[in-house]
């Protein structure tokens, strides 16, 4: 079961990795449109303001058209076979429980308690999807639906039918049975999502009055729930859904950022459910101090290899937000060190919730600068300061913080390792070729840079026989294998660029990096070459 949340934990964060440009872009075209930020060209009207007009209907496109791009992403990481086809099967399905929902509601919507004569819109309950006037389920009917798409399309996608009926089979099939499924799903949805929306109403109350304790236990969750990839489950109803305002945190800030780069109001009264999507300080301001902790620490005639480690990691951090290659460099040795991460980053969202502090700021700092501070600070400056100062900080708190804990307790982080002969390398690209070459003088089609990586972790998971599954998220490989015993130990991953291992029974993570979709694909095409060698061999 925990394999099966992983997965589809990973699969969720396939959309939401095309977030990130689309807001930077929307946030560059607001800073454009803005008169007090670049002067009268500016004005409503001229040929500058309309030009980025054009530009930032484009970047809406991700953020209004959401839900379909996490019906779309889920088949992709969660679909057995034919992904793409499940994509197709997915959206169509979609569409039909959405049809059927707003048909439900126009001839019955008085039974429902629903108003559906009114404009769509926010507090109304209702949204335009496709063109369609339905309920807004938000992210969460989108993700529910496509689940079921997903789990129809596995079970009965390559059942054969008389030849007869053969035109219905596959994908067919798939759709004629989503179809009959979503009627009853629909009555349902129209009965119960009323009722979810009033709950939700009381949720968002509840936890923008919760202050700083609710953005600190927000926080702490998001950051301890890594290792086990749940984490997208923390944070994915409270950016990009309902959790604390309608459309999610993401979606409101963006709407709105124009609006709060005029006030002068305090922009925690502008905007306090903002404070849950602090999350983002920690990857900005944590990694230099843990990076600085693990240099200082480590043996001197190691330093200039650590160096060459925490570099790019830090700045993949801080720039671009993806922390997990850092800390899972001292995940596994010193777990204890992850929780320390875990609460020092919650106490510092929670320090600059109650100084002021709030925004979109769950990126890196490239997102920082374009969401946040360049489109607000010529009238909020001053929160940007405090940001500023607790941040560097919390920069100075965690370097000591983990430098003290890796001497009292003797921690093996990077560079203080007991077996200094422990790095034994597994595969050179020299001996995987030979190794090819000896297997049948099979030359692979597509090999680039990213082959001998994925070939090594291959080897280490106990090779083609042992895959069941294979998915990815932002920055991990997740394996599913048949016989965990075959699985080799970090040292032989680590061989491949590998950051580390999380292993849960037959659920398998190898933390690769940003690589990882292009590491995904050479895998998967060994997956194949190894299926068809295995194929002309019985032949």
């Amino acid at each position: 079961m925990m394999e099966k949340i992983q997965r589809f934990g990973g699969a969720m964060f396939t959309p939401v990795l095309l977030f990130s440009f689309s807001g930077i872009m929307l946030a560059l075209t607001i800073i454009f449109k803005n008169p007090m930020l670049v002067g009268s060209i500016a004005n409503e009207g001229t040929f500058w303001y309309n030009s980025w007009s054009v530009i930032e209907s484009g970047a809406w496109t991700v953020f209004n058209q959401m839900e379909l791009l996490f019906v779309i992403g889920l088949p992709i990481g969660l679909a057995k076979k034919a992904n793409a086809r499940a994509a197709m099967e997915a959206v169509v399905t979609y569409l039909t429980f959405n049809y059927f929902v707003g048909s439900i509601l126009e001839h019955f919507g008085k039974t429902f308690g629903v108003d559906y004569t009114g404009e769509a819109g926010s507090g109304t309950g209702l949204k335009m999807i496709a063109g369609i006037k339905t309920l807004d389920t938000g992210i969460i009917g989108a993700i529910l639906i496509s689940a079921i798409v997903v789990w129809i399309h596995n079970r009965y996608f390559e059942v054969k039918l008389p030849d007869f009926l053969g035109i219905f089979q596959g994908s067919s099939l798939v759709v004629i049975i989503g179809f009959f499924a979503m009627l009853p799903i629909a009555i349902l949805t129209a009965w119960i999502w009323p009722k979810i929306q009033v709950g939700i109403g009381s949720m968002q109350g509840f936890l923008a009055a919760s202050g700083v304790f609710g953005v600190w236990l927000y926080t702490f969750l998001e950051r301890i729930l890594i290792p086990t990839g749940l984490h997208h489950f923390i944070y994915t109803p409270f950016v990009f859904g309902p959790a604390v305002v309608e459309g999610g945190i993401t979606r409101y800030w963006m709407d709105h950022l124009n609006e709060f780069s005029k006030s002068t109001e305090p922009l925690k009264k502008l905007f306090p459910e903002g404070g849950f999507a602090l999350h983002g300080n920690s990857k900005i301001f944590a990694a230099p101090g843990i990076a600085a902790a693990f240099y200082v620490t480590s043996k001197p005639e190691k330093r200039k290899k650590v160096l060459a480690i925490l570099i790019p990691v830090t700045l993949t951090a801080v720039l671009a937000g993806i922390t997990e290659p850092l800390e899972f460099t001292f995940l596994f040795i010193a777990p204890v060190l992850f929780v320390v991460h875990a609460f020092l980053a919650a106490t510092m969202s929670a320090t600059m919730y109650a100084f002021g502090v709030v925004g979109d700021m769950g990126g890196g700092f490239i997102d920082l600068l374009a969401k946040n501070w360049i489109p607000l600070a010529a009238n909020h400056w001053q929160t940007y300061v405090i940001q500023l100062v607790i941040g560097l900080a919390f920069t100075a708190i965690y370097f000591f913080v983990f430098r003290f804990l890796i001497l009292k307790f003797n921690f093996a982080t990077p560079g203080r390792e007991v077996d200094d002969a422990a790095d034994v390398k597994l595969y050179s690209k020299k001996e995987y070729k030979e190794k090819m070459a000896n297997g049948g003088g099979i030359v692979m089609e597509g090999a680039n840079q990213y082959t001998e990586a994925a070939a090594i972790y291959l080897e280490g998971l106990g090779g083609s026989d042992n895959i069941a599954t294979v998915n990815n998220c932002a920055t991990r490989l997740r394996i599913g294998v048949y016989d965990e015993s075959l699985v080799q130990g970090d040292t032989a991953f680590k061989e491949g660029g590998a950051h580390g291992v999380v292993r849960n029974g037959k659920a398998f993570q190898v933390i690769v990096g940003l690589s990882v979709p292009q590491v995904r694909e050479q895998f998967e095409n060994l997956l194949k070459m190894n299926e068809n060698t295995e194929g002309d061999g019985q032949k």
